[in-house]
């Protein structure tokens, strides 16, 4: 029997952590087994190709590069684009590497932030590995991918013009980290040029299995310096996102911001300046250059105003993509705010340990189980239900909030562009002893005489939706749905529940 609270056919996910596709046994993507394949190629002493992944024009993909440029792409290990290659020199950096011509931004800011973590960067990026001692052309990558660890094998053939990488590039040329990492995400997405635009919160998801949370900088919260600085403090990832502009392509702005664009926030901290606290964050572009020319920019003459101890801390005037602003104007220029880390610890001050994180998985059938939203109130209810119990009621010192529940849609196809997302979202409702039904779900006629206790704010076509609630005691049913009825695809809830309150 599962313990008291636990959401009805959800299993706590702490129960999975040893099963096959947790992080310390890894599913193998395609059932390529690393360890089995370095054997076999050090036993044959031949260098690994991988079929799975082959070097050629199906691996790069469509419409990424022109006729005129595929014509001069050639394959090259790392041993035949530079002389003596490392996987790593000294120690993983966000100033390792600058984007490439392919659009991936999200990925290589979530890198950026990555490379911050010690302990998830070697999660992603098993160690022992380079081309040294039984090197065999072989390397292994580790993703999250919709409720599993994954191992990704690749070989090392990577695309070059001219000998040179055409993708992410290395700013030490003999450092081939940074572009294996993103050949192995590109096997997973399909082709490289399935990862093509994105989002921070796929990427950092995807490094750390993790909890995911995101902030609308355009309405913040009151309490948005305090949760960046926890999140800071508990080793959570963090990026953001500039708006879109009028073109589709990239394009910078007078203030030195590119619209459209992904940066890793870098750091928090507060200085005083002219006598007066002053918070200021630092982002990092993934260009690996392009710079605010604002207030606390690199030239700035506000740095001037400092203690020389904070402006030696915090100052660097290199062109390295690297900036500080202050948190005004990160909510007036940015968008959207993006912290993911491994468990819940950070969206609670003093709640270390305080947190059970649950899971299902579940598929919306067109014609069965796919109701769509409460516009539709003779099929809503035949959507998928789940109930949850609180027990307790939340303390005045942990503020408002109790429970984050995600919900993440899992495609069904190979290649990442062709996935449809559908707009989806959830609904709560509160279970009165006199609604309990005899058996299986609840009927229309229940969600018809209720409000829903809470819902997400809107349906969005996402990957993933979450919504940070507050749920006094009592049962309560969760009712994920698409927007429209008879729409079919599978789907993850996540539900983060505080201990306290016993969900």
């Amino acid at each position: 029997m599962p313990p008291p609270g636990v959401c009805l056919n959800i299993v706590e996910a702490r129960h999975k952590q040893d099963g096959q596709g947790s992080i310390s046994n890894p599913s193998f993507l395609f059932g390529q087994d690393y360890l089995q394949l370095k054997e076999f190629c050090i036993t044959k002493r031949v260098k690994f190709i991988d079929n799975m992944f082959p070097p050629d024009m199906r691996s790069i993909g469509q419409g990424l590069l022109s006729p005129s440029h595929l014509a001069h792409v050639v394959w090259l290990r790392p041993a035949k684009i530079v002389q003596n290659p490392s996987f790593v020199v000294r120690e993983f950096s966000r100033f390792d590497f600058c984007q490439g011509i392919l659009g991936n931004c999200w990925f290589l800011a979530s890198i950026g932030a990555l490379t911050f973590h010690d302990k998830i960067l070697m999660q992603v990026v098993p160690v022992k590995q380079g081309f040294e001692e039984n090197y065999c052309g072989l390397f292994h990558f580790r993703f999250w991918r919709f409720g599993k660890w994954v191992d990704v094998v690749i070989d090392d053939k990577l695309p070059t013009i001219n000998g040179r990488p055409i993708f992410v590039q290395s700013k030490k040329q003999n450092e081939f980290w940074p572009s294996l990492l993103e050949k192995a995400y590109a096997k997973v997405c399909g082709s490289y040029a399935d990862m093509n635009a994105g989002t921070l919160a796929e990427a950092m998801v995807d490094f750390t299995g993790g909890v995911h949370m995101c902030i609308q900088l355009s309405n913040p919260p009151s309490d948005l310096w305090e949760s960046m600085s926890r999140a800071g403090r508990f080793g959570a990832l963090m990026g953001c996102s500039t708006p879109k502009g009028e073109s589709p392509s990239l394009s910078l702005c007078p203030n030195g911001l590119v619209q459209g664009h992904a940066y890793t926030v870098t750091g928090v901290i507060q200085v005083m300046s002219r006598g007066k606290p002053v918070k200021i964050v630092r982002l990092w572009n993934p260009w690996g250059k392009g710079e605010w020319n604002g207030d606390w920019s690199d030239q700035s003459s506000i740095w001037k105003t400092v203690s020389p101890q904070d402006r030696e801390k915090c100052l660097s005037v290199a062109e390295d993509g690297e900036f500080w602003m202050t948190l005004e104007d990160l909510c007036e220029f940015y968008t959207e705010l993006d912290l993911c880390g491994l468990n819940p610890d950070f969206l609670d001050e003093d709640s270390s340990g305080l947190w059970r994180s649950s899971i299902a998985e579940g598929r919306w059938v067109a014609g069965t189980t796919a109701g769509g939203c409460m516009n539709n109130r003779e099929t809503f209810w035949t959507n998928p239900q789940f109930r949850i119990k609180v027990w307790k009621e939340i303390s005045t010192r942990t503020a408002a909030k109790n429970m984050l529940v995600s919900l993440m849609q899992k495609p069904d196809k190979r290649n990442r562009r062709l996935v449809q997302n559908f707009h989806i979202g959830f609904t709560v409702f509160e279970v009165k002893e006199k609604d309990q039904p005899h058996k299986g779900k609840f009927p229309a006629s229940f969600f018809s005489a209720q409000k829903p206790a809470a819902q997400t704010k809107t349906f969005i076509n996402a990957r993933e939706v979450m919504e940070f609630l507050t749920l006094m005691p009592g049962e309560y049913v969760i009712v994920p749905s698409t927007f429209n009825p008879n729409e079919t695809s599978s789907f993850i809830l996540t539900i983060n529940c505080r201990t306290e309150t016993l969900c």
